[in-house]
């Protein structure tokens, strides 16, 4: 059976090179790095290189990166961290409605201790108005957090715009670039970020690796207490393979992203505009000019997006039905809800994620084999039947 994995916004497969970056780092160099020795001092220099890799593709210092143990832990930090340094100023949070929920439940725990949060809404396509930015902050405001591209839709947040906002009224900018790094351009200066979040795992590096950019002078409150490791900003033994692949990743993205870019974006349009001719009733989600080209949401009326993956599943086809972290929830997306789609649509959402081992022959036997699964299920839906006599 052929198999097409479309699930690249969830995880990546670990890219060859980076696994023989890696493959030292397991048996032959395996000092700690905080050690003097030998042993320790070139793992530090693999940690140093790494973080000057990272730093230099988003346009920043090595000073100002911190490796972490993922997306979760680098929002974690940024937005608790960000919070704790200056509740002094004040105690006043924006965020937007479709946030990652490392971002938002974060703050809901902010609130409980405190803090005010003030979640924006977003329009029918996802985007966050700046304008809107700009009457929420308040003499209390001391922290901004923006997601750079969503995870569900794909839609490319006004980071820019935002960061200027936020830059004239002297409030910290959080973005998490998570979706973004390695497949659109991301520089922190031209996005006016003083703080921004990566991860390993989405850009074909391994799991368990992230980063977060701080700029230099922004008071961030350590979450994590022990060593003084990564330069007193989290505590513990650092992650030496992983940051290492998190260095290599970051290079191979470097290398082909202008490339990919426009080869997924073929294949995504050849996707959407394939769908659209074999099955009716079906509406897409996220802004089709500012969205990731790897990324393609849609909803399939009269259906559940549960029982399509399924069916997908069984012949061999990857796909979510939002961001991996909430597949266990009953919920619809929050993020759907919030861009005010219907829940009876929203719970038929699907969304293909695109990566670099996927072919046109893949985007062939999806729509060769969605089409059926659709239409089997929506032989059992009585909201199918009731439509086509209303």
């Amino acid at each position: 059976m052929k198999k097409v994995y479309l699930d690249h916004n969830a995880s990546t497969p670990v890219h060859p090179d980076v696994i023989e970056a890696m493959a030292p780092f397991w048996r032959e160099v395996f000092g700690n790095a905080s050690s003097v020795h030998r042993f320790g001092q070139q793992a530090r220099k693999a940690i140093e290189d790494a973080r000057e890799k990272v730093a230099g593709f988003i346009g920043g210092s090595s000073q100002e990166v911190f490796f972490t143990s993922g997306g979760t832990e680098s929002d974690n930090l940024a937005v608790k961290g960000a919070a704790c340094a200056c509740r002094a100023k004040g105690r006043h949070i924006i965020t937007s409605s479709i946030e990652h929920h490392a971002v938002l439940s974060t703050c809901k725990h902010l609130e409980k201790q405190g803090f005010k949060v003030t979640y924006l809404p977003v329009d029918k396509y996802g985007l966050v108005d700046p304008d809107d930015v700009g009457k929420a902050i308040t003499e209390e405001t001391i922290l901004i957090s923006i997601m750079h591209a969503n995870n569900e839709t794909g839609t490319i947040e006004p980071i820019a715009d935002i960061g200027k906002v936020a830059k004239e009224r002297g409030v910290l900018f959080h973005t998490d670039a998570v979706q973004a790094v390695g497949k659109i351009p991301v520089n922190v200066n031209e996005l006016n970020v003083d703080i921004l979040t990566l991860s390993g795992h989405k850009i074909y590096g391994p799991k368990g690796i992230g980063a977060l950019y701080v700029r230099k002078g922004t008071r961030i409150e350590p979450q994590i207490h022990g060593g003084h490791h990564e330069k007193n900003k989290r505590a513990g033994t650092e992650n030496v393979p992983a940051i290492v692949g998190l260095g290599k990743a970051i290079e191979t993205a470097a290398d082909a992203m202008k490339e990919e870019s426009l080869r997924l974006t073929g294949l995504r349009d050849m996707l959407y505009s394939g769908i659209s001719k074999k099955i009716e009733s079906v509406v897409v989600h996220g802004h089709t000019a500012r969205g990731l080209p790897n990324t393609l949401n849609v909803s399939f009326e009269f259906v559940e997006g549960e029982s399509i993956i399924l069916g997908l599943d069984i012949k061999g086809i990857a796909v979510s039905s939002g961001s991996a972290c909430t597949s266990g929830s009953l919920e619809p997306s929050h993020v759907l809800k919030a861009m005010g789609v219907d829940p009876a649509i929203s719970q038929g959402s699907i969304r293909f994620s695109l990566g670099r081992d996927n072919t046109k022959e893949d985007i062939d036997y999806v729509l060769e084999i969605l089409p059926g699964v659709v239409s089997r299920l929506r032989a059992m839906s009585p909201l199918y039947k009731k439509s086509q006599y209303a």
